[in-house]
């Protein structure tokens, strides 16, 4: 018998806890009731009535709220429909994505086809996968695709599926595709777009401590209604978008059945990104004297909304000095404040901007007669984010490999500055910390990581743990480094004692006017009869002739490691 109570309490303890409380609270309610005297206890019950339709509505009040923010506030989202007359952009709006727009307008036909193409036994696609850099029309496209297949669409961010309670973003999911469906029902067909869908589609987490049961749960609910879209009444199509890597994603997501199509934005090429200037400059009043080609080769590697950027700073910039039109001077000062920020106004001594001045005229003439892919767009000796002057370069044409003349360069050009400042001053300043940081950090990888150092080592040895590495073979990829970094410093110093009528014509036009263009840069050093190459083949082969490293370079760089 006192097993069996054991287990009833055991199995009941929670009721038997609140059942003793209340029998207690009884039992002390009416002791207390029993020592007031009869006036007091008279009101005492008289206004018991009054209090517990107050305790009750109170509850009731609790209750109401706690299900209309917790199940239905929290729980609901903004998936109003939205038609594909309200969006009305059309295919010919999306500029610089010439290979999406390809693959896009197939999803279309098979969408448009899609009573065709059951018919035939095939089944809609349910998943289109969006991925690229920030601000090169994802949303754009996805909202083409609902316009250009007159359907609509509902969309909303991966961040709004995200709340601290377990189980809130599993039950929007639920009631998006439940909105979706019908939409599709009496539409034919639905797009559910959802922005930054690595927000609830990386790939899972599973712990014991219960981390990531929201985004496990959410994500556990999007898989279950992208596969269970098998009704031919249901046509929903999902489209999603990433900045993220295709690996962060979950495995599962990215299945056949789920995603079916994966589109690759990548960033506009030149003749896009002259359309792209062309087509926002028709919003503003340009000079007729605009450049588009040259701007397009100045926003290399921008995106659409960069661009889209600098042509309404460029209209920021014609406004506050009043004038009536926006010109080549406007668009490059906005081009400048966008990449290299505000001007810092910081006073420099006289000797110091001369110092900078001469610093960075060597980085510019070894920019612009050494450097195969890249060009000097600005040199300057006003201040900004936190350097004194720079040089900015930007590459000729889009580059997705890169050579190791290109790399020997990167490291020549970095080295200039300091050589400049040991030719004119014969002693250097701190300005050439980040310089050799640079070509240090392009050194090292060259040899550690790419197989270009000069002792026919092949292979990334970042990639073999150090404590497995051998001590002398660290010593030797190290001694490479150093090698190839100087006999870089060897040669551009020899590069600027032969040019240097350049390097003192440039700084001391910089010490006047503060600022040098491109074509500011190429005027200076066409009166010296200094020339750029005509190729970028010239340049490689001029680098190439210039940067053999030579064995007794490389036994010095060895024997001044052992030294140290």
């Amino acid at each position: 018998m006192l097993r069996k109570f054991r287990m009833f309490f055991q199995n009941n303890k929670m009721w038997v806890i609140i059942a003793t409380i209340l029998i207690v609270l009884i039992i002390l309610s009416i002791y207390g009731m029993s020592k007031l005297e009869s006036f007091y206890r008279t009101m005492t019950l008289a206004t018991m009535p009054v209090q517990l339709i107050l305790a009750f509505a109170s509850a009731a009040a609790f209750v109401f709220m706690y299900m209309n923010v917790l199940s239905g506030g929290f729980g609901k989202m903004k998936k109003s429909k939205i038609k594909s007359d309200n969006i009305k952009v059309n295919f010919s709006e999306v500029i610089g994505l010439e290979g999406a727009k390809r693959e896009a307008l197939e999803v279309v036909q098979l969408i448009k086809d899609r009573k065709q193409l059951q018919k035939i036994g095939g089944k809609i696609i349910k998943g289109l996968l969006l991925m690229g850099p920030p601000g090169c029309g994802k949303t754009l496209l996805a909202k083409a695709i609902a316009t250009e297949c007159n359907i609509p669409f509902l969309s909303m961010a991966g961040s709004e599926f995200v709340e601290v309670f377990v189980g809130v973003g599993a039950k929007r999911v639920r009631d998006l595709f439940k909105k979706a469906r019908e939409h599709a029902y009496t539409d034919g067909a639905c797009i559910v777009f959802i922005d930054e869908i690595e927000v609830i589609g990386r790939g899972r987490t599973f712990s014991y401590m219960g981390g990531g049961e929201e985004t496990n749960s959410t994500q556990n609910q999007l898989l279950v209604e992208m596969d269970g879209l098998e009704s031919k009444k249901s046509n929903v199509i999902v489209i999603a978008a990433t900045n993220a890597n295709e690996e962060v994603l979950d495995k599962a997501l990215l299945r056949p059945g789920r995603f079916d199509r994966k589109i690759n934005i990548t960033l506009p090429n030149l003749k896009e990104r002259s359309n792209l200037f062309e087509f926002y400059m028709k919003k503003i009043n340009v000079s007729p004297d605009i450049k588009i080609d040259r701007l397009a080769k100045k926003a290399v590697y921008k995106s659409p909304a960069d661009i889209e950027n600098i042509v309404k700073e460029a209209a920021l910039i014609a406004t506050r000095k009043k004038k009536e039109s926006v010109d080549m001077n406007d668009f490059s000062e906005a081009m400048d404040r966008i990449d290299l920020g505000m001007e810092v106004q910081l006073e420099m001594s006289a000797k110091e901007l001369e110092w900078t001045a001469y610093h960075e005229a060597g980085h510019a003439i070894a920019a612009y007669l050494l450097h195969p892919t890249n060009e000097v767009f600005k040199i300057t000796v006003k201040a900004h984010k936190g350097s004194l002057g720079l040089v900015a370069f930007h590459p000729k044409e889009e580059l997705h490999t890169h050579t190791r003349e290109e790399y020997m360069a990167n490291i020549l050009v970095a080295l200039s500055g300091y050589a400049a400042e040991k030719i004119r001053y014969n002693t250097t300043s701190s300005g050439v910390s980040s310089d050799f940081r640079q070509a240090m950090a392009t050194a090292n990888a060259m040899v550690w990581n790419v197989g270009m150092g000069i002792s026919g080592f092949v292979g990334d040895f970042s990639a073999i743990p150090k404590e497995e590495m051998s001590q002398s073979l660290k010593e030797k990829l190290n001694n490479e480094t150093i090698a190839i970094v100087n006999s870089c410093y060897a040669k551009i110093d020899e590069f600027l004692k032969e040019n240097w009528d350049a390097v003192d014509a440039v700084a001391k036009r910089l010490v006047i006017e503060k600022e040098m263009d491109f074509d500011d840069l190429e005027e200076t050093l066409e009166k010296l009869g200094k020339k750029k190459p005509e190729s970028v083949e010239a340049a490689i082969e001029k680098l190439e002739s210039d940067n053999k490293i030579s064995a007794s370079e490389a036994k010095k760089a060895d024997e001044h490691d052992k030294m140290v």
